[in-house]
């Protein structure tokens, strides 16, 4: 089954700064993809290259099957897209740009648009220039839902929306990857898109150091916190894979892909300290933990992307059906 979206070994780089480095995914059909990171980890870069706004210095970017470089109209016009900032005509109606913005699509975009509008209780007469950041949020997804797109792509779209609406919002993408369409979602609201992901992508300093489905890294990662004494060296090894780790005060914060928990045991009486807190930690508390041990100064690194191969595609594209 032919992914959706892809980059293969994408490089971008602007001056000296390195905002994607060797990123390769792949996404099939039917999912929610959650795409994590700092501000400044690559994620805004990865979208428009995508959408063929950005030319990767190496590497290929293709959408549906097409070059967004050298195919721009057909992809822009078989995706929904929504920025950080969407650029909107201020001296129009809500009513006016979605009639000017019909004409671009085919029969059936303005009645969807209205109805969508109306769901996010837009009034028609209302000029853009008056509308809240959040009203203004609204009128922008509402333009890249009205042609049904078959993959839509979200850079921050639910800033400024009330707690209701986002949540309504978010969940909405559920129906959407059970009709078969696919969702790519850059977001900081890192609660709420656990709710609705399938599969969490996470870029730090421009590597993606994690793309998985959502449930096994929540399975497989467990949070180990340790009370050590002052001065406590760190054992030679963890029972399991650290994927951060996070120093605090006379505490050692561990996130430990598949612990064992006998070793663990083992490990801290033989080092004389408490018993190990073990818990398993939200998708925030993986991030979080992970941004922290990169801006300490360490390296974050998660196994290899198990998206390449069809079989999990396969699968992964039927989850919702």
């Amino acid at each position: 089954m032919q992914p959706v979206l892809q980059l293969q070994r994408v490089t971008k780089r602007y001056g000296r700064t390195v905002a994607l480095d060797d990123v390769t995914l792949s996404v099939p059909p039917g999912t929610v993809c959650a795409l994590l990171g700092a501000n400044g980890a690559g994620k805004t870069t990865a979208i428009r290259s995508l959408l063929g706004f950005e030319r990767p210095d190496s590497g290929t970017a293709t959408v549906m099957g097409m070059d967004p470089q050298r195919q721009p109209l057909e992809v822009r016009r078989r995706v929904g897209y929504v920025s950080d900032k969407p650029a909107l005509y201020e001296w129009m109606t809500v009513d006016e740009i979605g009639w000017f913005t019909s004409g671009f699509y085919p029969t059936g975009f303005l009645t969807e648009f209205a109805r969508i509008a109306a769901r996010f209780g837009l009034e028609g007469k209302q000029k853009i220039k008056a509308l809240s950041k959040g009203g203004r949020a609204k009128v922008a997804l509402a333009l890249s839902l009205a042609h049904k797109p078959q993959l839509l792509i979200l850079d921050e779209p639910t800033s400024g929306l009330d707690p209701l609406v986002r949540r309504e919002f978010l969940e909405s993408m559920i129906d959407l990857a059970a009709e078969g369409r696919t969702v790519l979602l850059s977001s900081h609201q890192v609660t709420e898109v656990e709710r609705v992901a399938d599969l969490v992508a996470i870029l730090l300093n421009g590597k993606l150091v994690c793309f998985e489905r959502l449930e096994d890294l929540k399975r497989t990662v467990s949070e180990v916190v340790l009370q050590t004494p002052p001065g406590w060296r760190l054992p030679v090894s963890m029972p399991g894979k650290v994927v951060a780790h996070v120093p605090r005060h006379h505490e050692q914060l561990f996130m430990v892909r598949d612990l064992d928990q006998a070793a663990l045991t083992a490990m801290s009486a033989q080092l004389g300290v408490p018993a190990p807190q073990v818990r398993h930690p939200s998708l925030e508390d993986i991030l979080l933990a992970m941004l922290r041990e990169v801006r300490l100064g360490g390296t974050v690194e998660l196994p290899p992307d198990p998206w390449t191969t069809p079989a999990v595609a396969a699968e992964t594209a039927g989850m919702h059906r």
